[in-house]
């Protein structure tokens, strides 16, 4: 979505703790910052190898779905049912399924409502304020529409007739927002287990409740009562994922942590108004009945496209927003090898199309689609599709090709959510009174990155299944990092916000948990699970392995993990050993610890190498001292004309007046012929080359104040105004993570030293990079003291007078 470990990993990490405390440092205050992550990470086995691939013995559940499902406009609620196919590949031997109902988690009565808190952070939705002494309490109108809609309506599931395909009714139990199937026999491992059940639920209103799903109304549409787009997905129960690393995966669902579930083959009838169009996971399998000849026809067109091709055009789509048929149709969509089904429907949809070849002629084209109302305007026409189809071009070259037969982008209420071969996106463009509809930059980045990344969602992990109830970074963060590289590839000027620099204030924050928190106890999760890990993958791609490597091994990553489950350790694992290269560290300090990037350097000593030859080495002490500030009292009795008492006393004068202590004698000139007499023949070799060359030797102090160790990107500016670039390893802190000094030897003489010159580390102090320090640039604004606001300070006596207004025309209008 737009926007931790399993038990045996969340074990590892309170494990590592208590592993650090039993050989912890008790001298001294060092801390080992490339420690290995063995102790960390769950130990390899049968399932899970230490390479980071699937083990031997790798196994994961299989759920085929076949549903049949009717969409009550009127009333806004579905009615449905459908048989389920379990498949047990796993070794055990299961009694009873655990199934997830995620529309219970609006409820009054769900953990998800009664845990809501007041205030704070953290809450998806409409926001509240908690009292200050400065404020009083605050909550949003949104927030009591939400309230009210739910008091107003009954949601949540009413699930009946769930029996075997022998027809034998089985026990069931509900808690919250799972749902336990018991079985009427063991289902051992290699049986699968057929059983069906009804279900209906009353749609909610997205706007209203803040879903993910849910319809959105349009009452000033020409139709009677106006219109709704319907999305439609976490719409039917769901089969748990049951995994090698957790068991059954049935966490309680609070609205963040989305779901994690297993694959399986769909085939889903959906039953809506005649006049609406339907989107959906999935191939269309009768097109004949649903569509007319034409859009068949403008289907097939579409498919050599070079652009879009209108299958509905926008006069069609507004010709049926003032209909009103009591007919329906059964819209009929297949899908293989996918983990979930989501799908759309209105008649205000207008719907455009084009094929995308990749992968040459090999691999099937694939049909990039579009479906949004008038409402979307050219912003939809100009970018969706167009979005949809740069993804899988970017994607595709770091993981795998598109494997399913289309892609699709519909909007409606919700602002980014992603299923399998359908997504979810937001944006709309605004109506003027002359007709036209334009768009902001902001609008045109959100469409154009919305798609991107819910597209991108397809991939990760709707194909390479991470467990986001879990690890909302897995998905999250791994597509957010790859829909950053696709936004600057579409075009680098646009303000993505997907730089290093963009997560440097929460760095520094204390409103932050490791990124390796479980989904619902990060305090912030748009910079915890998207932003922080996208950066740091940034960062491990650009500044430490390269493109090379971080290409193949990430690749490498998706290749192994395409349609399986892979855990953080996966990741980890095949990010190293795919790369060559120990990353430990790195994964300790991004993703286990909440340190942040601060190296200050502190100084830098200017050294010079002695010859040990007195006649240059004495000079060349006699002129830095000359090069000493002239003493205040010295310089005031210079410019008063006083002369010393030597200068008015001349004849007194003794040797030391005319030669000081840097005089040489031949004692230092012998001792200097001794000197070389007395070293090997190497060793004079050496010290004469490194007399002869002269060169310019520099002492850099660097300061890790932030904790996270980096590597040292050093920008060079010489007094000729030649630049040159250094990169110094991350190690350089092995063993001394706090402070460290190198040496830099130039031929050239050193003017200026900028640490990460380009902001390419996430460090979020800038000014402690630069040596010698610079003046920092800021602005000054000047402002008008602002009214005093307490009702005292009104002018009641002249208010009071004032006229009242009449509400303007269309003022309810979106």
């Amino acid at each position: 979505m737009l926007r931790i470990a399993v038990v045996g990993l969340l074990l590892g990490l309170s494990c590592s703790f208590s592993v650090q405390a039993a050989i912890s440092q008790t001298k001294g205050d060092f801390e080992d910052k490339f420690r290995q992550l063995d102790e960390v990470l769950p130990t390899p086995n049968v399932y899970r190898a230490a390479t980071g691939e699937p083990g031997p013995q790798y196994w994961q559940q299989e759920v085929d779905y076949k549903i049949d499902v009717r969409l009550n406009e009127a009333k806004r609620r579905l009615d449905a049912s459908q048989t389920i196919t379990y498949t047990n590949h796993s070794p055990h031997t299961l009694k009873y399924l655990w199934l997830q109902l995620d529309q219970n988690r609006f409820r009054l009565d769900s953990m998800a409502e009664t845990t809501l808190t007041f205030g704070g952070i953290g809450n998806r939705g409409p926001s509240t304020r908690s009292a200050t002494p400065e404020l009083p309490a605050g909550i949003s109108l949104a927030e009591l529409r939400r309230q009210q809609w739910l008091a107003d309506h009954e949601v949540g599931y009413t699930i009946s007739n769930v029996k075997t395909a022998q027809g034998v009714a089985l026990r069931t139990t509900t808690v919250g927002t799972n749902f336990r199937i018991d079985l009427d026999k063991p289902l051992k491992s290699g049986e699968a287990v057929t059983f069906s059940m009804d279900f209906a639920f009353n749609i909610v209103e997205e706007d209203a409740v803040s879903a993910r799903s849910g319809y959105e109304h349009f009452p000033d549409d020409p139709r009677k009562g106006g219109n709704d787009i319907f999305l439609l997905a976490q719409w039917f129960p769901r089969l748990h994922a049951f995994t090698d690393y957790e068991a059954w995966t049935n966490k309680e669902f609070l609205g963040r942590g989305e779901f994690t579930l297993e694959f399986g083959d769909y085939e889903v009838n959906l039953t809506v108004p005649a006049d609406h169009i339907v989107s959906a996971t999935g191939e269309l399998q009768n097109p004949e009945q649903v569509l007319t000849k034409t859009q068949r026809e403008r289907l097939e067109k579409a498919r050599t496209a070079k652009r879009p091709v209108f299958i509905v055009t926008q006069e069609e789509a507004e010709k049926a927003e003032k209909s009103a048929t009591k007919k329906t149709k059964t819209w009929q969509f297949k899908a293989e090898k996918v983990r979930d089904f989501a799908w759309a429907s209105s008649r205000k949809f207008m719907w455009d199309a084009r094929g995308y070849q990749q992968g040459g002629d090999v691999m099937p084209v694939v049909m990039a689609m579009s479906f949004y109302p008038k409402e979307g305007g050219d912003l939809w026409k100009k970018y969706s599709t167009e979005s949809v189809i740069h993804t899988m071009e970017v994607y595709s070259r770091f993981s795998f090709d598109y494997p399913y037969p289309v892609a699709q982008s519909v909007n409606g209420p919700v602002g980014g959510m992603e299923y399998p071969m359908i997504t979810f996106n937001g944006p709309r463009t605004t109506l003027h009174e002359d007709g036209t509809r334009t768009w902001t930059q902001a609008e045109k980045r959100f469409l154009i990155g919305v798609v991107i990344h819910e597209i991108g969602h397809i991939y990760f992990p709707m194909i390479v299944n991470s467990d986001e109830r879990q690890w909302t970074w897995m998905d999250e963060g791994l597509n957010s990092f790859l829909d950053g590289v696709a936004g600057r590839e579409w075009d680098p000027e646009m303000p993505w916000g997907v730089e290093p620099r963009d997560i440097v204030d929460y760095m520094k924050s204390d409103i932050q948990v490791p990124i390796m928190t479980q989904s619902d106890s990060v305090l912030r999760l748009g910079p915890n699970a998207y932003t922080k890990p996208a950066a740091a993958l940034n960062i491990l791609r650009e500044v430490i392995l390269g493109r090379e490597l971080f290409d193949y091994a990430f690749k490498e990553f998706s290749v192994r993990w395409q349609y399986k489950r892979p855990t953080p350790a996966d990741f980890f694992r095949t990010m190293e050993e795919a790369s060559g290269v120990d990353l430990d560290w790195f994964w300790r300090g991004w993703f286990y610890s909440t340190d942040h990037v601060d190296i200050s350097l502190d100084k830098v000593w200017q050294l010079r190498l002695d010859t040990k030859n007195p006649d240059v080495d004495f000079k060349r002490r006699r002129l830095e001292e000359a090069d000493k500030p002239q003493p205040l009292f010295e310089k005031r009795e210079r410019d008063a004309g006083n002369k010393t008492w030597l200068e008015r006393n001349k004849d007194i004068r003794d040797f030391y007046d005319e030669n000081d202590r840097f005089t040489v004698t031949n004692k230092e000139r012998n001792a200097y012929k001794q000197l070389l007499e007395d070293l090997e023949p190497w060793e004079r070799e050496v010290l004469e080359r490194a007399v002869k060359e002269d060169k310019h030797y520099y002492v850099m102090d660097f300061s890790n104040l932030g904790g996270l160790v980096m590597p040292i990107l050093l920008e060079l500016t010489y007094k000729d105004g030649s630049v040159e670039e250094r990169y110094i390893p991350a190690e350089i802190w092995r063993r001394s993570p706090k402070a460290v000094s190198k040496l830099i030897v130039t031929d050239k003489e050193l003017v200026q030293v900028v640490v990460d010159p380009r902001w390419e580390t996430a460090d979020v102090d800038n000014e402690n990079n630069h040596y010698p320090r610079r003046i920092i640039k800021s602005r000054i604004e000047a402002y008008k003291d602002e009214e005093r606001t307490d009702p005292v300070y009104r002018d009641i006596m002249h208010d009071i007078t004032t006229k009242e207004e009449k509400p303007k025309p269309g003022f309810h209008k979106k």
